[in-house]
């Protein structure tokens, strides 16, 4: 799809199902995240670092609680964690009080969580299933003392078009951001292939839900394309929030290449970000003894 025909479809996604106009004119996009003072960077770990142990759904008992994987980040002098919503063994008031509590313990912020979403769904029992779990884990988030949630936008599906998918997608964000603003949690988009599988879907998305409770989360990790790192660049003023792979992919490409973790540092100063940047470990090697190493040289990096 040509960029002149995909910014048309987008174009026209907000005024067919949204009611939303998408800015195709700087007056009309949101502005990037103002930030004040020198960026500042602080150091978390996503819990998909250690999926393999903390999988609840596995066919053997996790041998890792968020308790444990809790403690393992306090080992490192990370400043949080990211427990992804898929590894709570419950969700009960009590058991969210525990867990903040003993991060609290640990000297432990909770940077944010991560949930399962699809914002493109064409049924609509689906769609409002999604957004009434996005908007659970919202209220959730804040008894844990996150600051934002990661969401995705989701998937075009067989005989959809992608003007229906974008209007259904931009109106569900704006309805859970509202939800989220009275909890004051940021919703941050996660570039997760689908309708956000290049910086150009992203930013349409991102500068057509108008709500200051709304913006990135910049996987470095997720752009598959000729430039990553130049998207990276274009899209890290919207980030609220950042996670770290130790690889990139580039189009054309299934061989992944090791991330150049200076450059991906230096794109967030020049972005003057301001805010954590987790890594989430995916790579092959044993994460027990990837994570310490890759945590060590983020850390230098970022002073």
């Amino acid at each position: 799809m040509t960029a002149t025909r995909r910014r048309f479809l987008l174009s026209a996604a907000a005024t067919t199902g949204a009611g939303i106009v998408l800015g195709t004119t700087p007056s009309a996009a949101i502005e990037p995240i103002r930030r004040t003072g020198k960026s500042h960077l602080r150091l978390s770990l996503a819990a998909y670092s250690y999926r393999k142990y903390l999988d609840i759904k596995a066919k053997t008992k996790p041998s890792m609680t968020l308790d444990q994987f809790a403690e393992q980040a306090a080992t490192m002098g990370l400043d949080a964690i990211e427990p992804t919503s898929y590894y709570f063994p419950e969700t009960t008031l009590a058991y969210m009080a525990h867990l903040k509590a003993h991060c609290t313990r640990l000297g432990l912020d909770i940077s944010g969580t991560a949930v399962s979403n699809d914002f493109c769904r064409t049924d609509p029992a689906k769609l409002k299933a999604d957004l009434a779990h996005v908007k659970k884990w919202v209220e959730y988030a804040s008894i844990l003392g996150c600051k934002t949630i990661r969401i995705f936008a989701g998937r075009l599906e067989k005989g959809d078009t992608e003007e229906k998918a974008l209007a259904r997608c931009v109106a569900t964000i704006q309805e859970a951001c509202d939800h989220a603003a009275k909890y004051g949690i940021f919703l941050a988009l996660e570039n997760h292939g689908g309708v956000t599988a290049t910086a150009e879907q992203l930013l349409a998305i991102v500068k057509a839900v108008k709500h200051e409770c709304f913006g990135v989360n910049l996987d470095t990790g997720n752009f598959h394309t000729a430039d990553p790192y130049g998207d990276l660049a274009r899209v890290a003023p919207y980030a609220v929030t950042v996670q770290v792979k130790t690889e990139i992919f580039r189009a054309g490409s299934k061989t992944p290449e090791e991330a150049d973790l200076k450059k991906e540092i230096d794109i967030l100063r020049k972005a003057n970000y301001r805010g954590y940047v987790a890594l989430e470990y995916e790579a092959k090697e044993e994460p027990r003894v990837a994570v310490p190493r890759y945590i060590d040289e983020l850390r230098k990096l970022m002073g």
